[in-house]
């Protein structure tokens, strides 16, 4: 199976919205990470996702490091109305991480689309999950508590209101600076 030469773009809508006697695969998420230096990692997480493509029909996404930088890319839609040869061959690296989502927490939108991504004072961090946190307000409580850190712009912040998922708390968290005490926060995960 090759990747497809052009994108045809998906409505994120899985079976049920469409059909509400048809409730289809009630699966959650596909996660697929690659670490092969020198290889094509993009294709090969896409054929990853691909095959795992029965675990969430909503959006799907790539997240590549060439070790220096990370990419994103995500949309709405099947894996493989998403991802074209263009866009696959734009995301050089050597590390990768997929997500190919169904949403056990959270609206079916862009915002909640995965790999997530946030910069950090230490580089930046790439972020896909499965599961459902069970400790989500705690921890929003924690970050919000935190001082921001130096440089950073209040934009960081108040963009992670668009999202619905509980897949900002742990980005936030992580993406903290090592001498804050929510960097180390445990998370509990269920599924």
């Amino acid at each position: 199976m090759t990747p497809p030469t052009s994108r045809r773009g998906g409505d994120g809508r899985l079976t049920a919205a469409l059909d509400p006697l048809d409730q289809g695969p009630q699966d959650a998420c596909g996660v697929f990470g690659v670490w092969a230096p020198g290889e094509e990692v993009s294709k090969l997480c896409y054929f990853g996702l691909y095959a795992l493509q029965h675990r969430g029909q909503e959006s799907a996404g790539i997240a590549v490091s060439n070790g220096r930088q990370i990419l994103v890319y995500k949309d709405m839609g099947l894996v493989s109305q998403v991802f074209d040869d263009s866009t696959l061959e734009s995301l050089k690296g050597h590390l990768a991480i997929g997500h190919a989502r169904y949403s056990t927490t959270g609206a079916s939108t862009w915002q909640n689309a995965q790999p997530t991504f946030r910069p950090t004072d230490d580089g930046s961090i790439a972020l896909g999950h499965n599961g459902n946190l069970i400790n989500t307000h705690e921890l929003q409580e924690m970050v919000a508590a935190l001082p921001g850190l130096p440089g950073e712009l209040e934009l960081n912040r108040t963009l992670e209101t668009a999202s619905t998922s509980d897949t900002p708390t742990p980005r936030w968290s992580s993406g903290r600076s090592r001498s804050c005490p929510c960097s180390a926060a445990p998370t509990r995960s269920s599924g």
